[in-house]
């Protein structure tokens, strides 16, 4: 098994998930959450990195899974496949829950600078400093690796909202700046569910028996939370509408890339009339208090592993406008020298990314470009089913994979 995420490469995850695929099946079902420490880790993919980057697909995956293990034994792990994709969706019907994400990370960060008392609770749960048995050692794990056992993040969620009782956003914020799966819909709606937010009035309470079972007996921590407390938060608004994806222009065209799909080569025909490709990447837009070098890296690394390939594939030129001095001007550079008027952007979801190019895109258009936003077909299908909650999602995973072609017939678990 990789132990590390040394290589943010297409070709590490195909690496990883060769190695993992013969796991997917009854192994990782009634494995998957225990977490047997940084040595091991065998009952667990470890993909999420590659899969926040889309340096693999979902579909991909899924794909592997059915044919090692076949539709029944294989769906427990598809299901946590789709939680990821629940999550994009849910959070793109409701983007107004990012935006007072980061608004209550402003609020919240602010807080820190007055009051002493809360700085210095802060500094000592970032740190490891809380003397709470398994939360210490995540914390120091999470900075020194940039990943965390899911378990293990739901433990370290609750610990810090109901035992530390210390502000849910900047619990959100430390995971941002360190994880290198770090994503806006998941990492922000998976702090929201701990604090019952997401699932009103239904918080995730940590047990000591708990996570002495799920640390494989590592951590058995003393004076947890008996019972939740109420965390301040906003309300889920009802569902907006999607805004639909763009079609290929039937003309040639530019292409731009962000860290949100980096494996473009795997849906797009290398026949296409593509003229140049360039890239962007907004890492260090992702949280409040700086992001871990190891966090930037990654992402840088993964850029242009995913520059190089899509240039490959079309045989044209790449730029890498991350490297520049001064990125944002560079893309209008480039995009001045183009023979084409037309760009095309795999779909950035909500979330720093979207935040840090919107304006970008729309400087393009008023300089007359036609910017295309396309969107995978994985997340057209998917995303509908978004709206409510996962379960209303897991119903509907047999039936979407079916009119993707994934699979026939999928069976559920009841």
């Amino acid at each position: 098994m990789i132990e590390h995420h040394d290589e943010p490469t297409r070709a590490q995850a195909l690496e990883r998930l060769n190695q993992f695929a013969p796991f997917m099946g009854s192994h990782y079902a009634g494995r998957r959450n225990v977490d047997t420490g940084i040595e091991g880790r065998a009952n667990v993919s470890q993909l999420s990195p590659f899969i926040r980057l889309r340096l693999l697909s979902e579909e991909e995956i899924v794909s592997a899974a059915l044919t090692v293990h076949g539709e029944e034994q294989a769906f427990k792990f598809i299901q946590e496949i789709c939680w990821r994709t629940y999550f994009k969706g849910w959070l793109e019907h409701r983007p107004l829950i990012w935006r007072d994400y980061v608004d209550t990370r402003m609020s919240q960060a602010a807080l820190l600078e007055k009051d002493a008392s809360l700085r210095e609770d802060y500094e000592a749960a970032i740190d490891g400093r809380t003397g709470v048995d398994g939360f210490d050692h995540w914390a120091r794990e999470l900075a020194e690796t940039g990943y965390l056992h899911n378990h293990a993040r739901m433990s370290f969620a609750s610990i810090w909202l109901f035992t530390l009782k210390l502000p849910w956003a900047l619990g959100a914020d430390f995971f941002l700046r360190h994880l290198l799966d770090g994503d806006p819909a998941s990492n922000t709606l998976s702090w929201r569910w701990v604090a019952g937010l997401h699932t009103a009035g239904k918080p995730y309470l940590a047990k000591r028996e708990a996570i002495e079972t799920c640390s494989d007996g590592r951590f058995s921590p003393r004076k947890l939370a008996d019972r939740p407390r109420d965390i301040d938060g906003t309300q889920n608004p009802p569902p907006e509408t999607i805004t639909a994806a763009d079609p290929l222009p039937q003309k040639p065209f530019a292409l731009l890339l962000t860290e949100d799909d980096l494996s473009i080569e795997t849906w797009l025909d290398e026949h296409l009339d593509v003229e140049a490709v360039a890239g962007m990447e907004s890492a260090s837009f992702r949280c409040a208090g700086g992001v871990s070098q190891a966090a930037r890296d990654f992402t840088a690394g993964a850029l242009a592993d995913g520059l190089a390939r899509a240039a490959l594939h079309f045989g044209v030129p790449e730029t890498n406008l991350s490297k520049q001095v001064e990125p944002d001007t560079a893309l209008l550079d480039w995009s001045g020298q183009l023979q084409v008027r037309d760009i095309v952007v795999p779909f950035i979801p909500t979330g720093w990314t979207r935040d840090r190019m919107a304006p970008l895109l729309r400087k393009l258009r008023s300089e007359g470009f036609e910017v295309h936003e396309i969107r995978r077909d994985w997340d057209d299908a998917f995303w509908p089913h978004t709206k409510k909650g996962y379960f209303k999602l897991r119903k509907q995973i047999p039936s979407v994979l079916d009119a993707l072609g994934v699979a026939e017939g999928l069976k559920t678990d009841g």
